[in-house]
């Protein structure tokens, strides 16, 4: 039986990490991106990290970060996985000398393998919705059809989940692991732990179909 990976990202307390972890989620996202309203700071990080238990990812998001400021986070903190989630090259990403996954923003025309090629040694994939100007975040689907081939990554499907939808997403890509943030608040930041349950359940009950 499959098991698509669940992250939940945009982390901001300690209880919604719990929440998350609680429910079956695999993996949680800090948000180290100041322009978000899901950022957090290093403090407010060590704090949510601290409850986390073991075998579970705890993900750092970074926008065209300075490699400096990274490294800080780094130091600081316990981090499994780095997600970038600009227009960081290959030899950025690699540097930190950590598993990576790399966000690209689909969008007609985008050739999605020659994007995945450009970073062969990231761990996945991660599909998300294009919006000008906004480098993910935008609670936005796309056209999950455009997605749907072959590629040298594995997936990690975002982009506008929720509960409601992250069955037809997963029909439609079967992603290696699939990624949710607004999808599951009552607003920005603030996590819902009805809609983490239900999220989490749907996509089991997916897994099994």
């Amino acid at each position: 039986m499959a098991h698509t990976r669940i992250k939940i990202c945009g982390i901001t307390k300690p209880e919604d990490a719990l929440s998350a972890i609680s429910s079956g989620a695999d993996a949680i996202g800090l948000v180290f991106y100041p322009a978000s309203p899901r950022a957090v700071t290093v403090e407010q990080a060590a704090s949510i990290i601290a409850v986390v238990p073991p075998f579970v990812s705890v993900v750092a998001l970074f926008v065209d970060e300075t490699a400096y400021r990274v490294n800080q986070v780094l130091s600081s903190l316990s981090i499994d996985v780095l997600q970038f989630h600009g227009d960081e090259s290959a030899k950025y990403c690699e540097q930190f000398n950590r598993p990576y996954i790399k966000a690209v923003r689909v969008q007609a025309g985008l050739d999605l393998s020659d994007a995945c090629r450009a970073h062969t040694a990231a761990r996945g994939v991660l599909l998300d919705a294009w919006q000008a100007g906004v480098p993910g975040g935008t609670g936005k689907t796309f056209d999950w059809r455009l997605a749907a081939l072959e590629l040298p990554l594995p997936v990690v499907l975002a982009g506008g989940l929720n509960p409601d939808n992250v069955s037809e997403a997963m029909a439609t890509l079967q992603p290696a692991a699939v990624d949710v943030s607004g999808g599951v608040e009552l607003s920005p930041g603030a996590k819902d732990c009805v809609k983490i349950k239900q999220f989490i359940s749907a996509v089991k009950t997916a897994d099994q179909r």
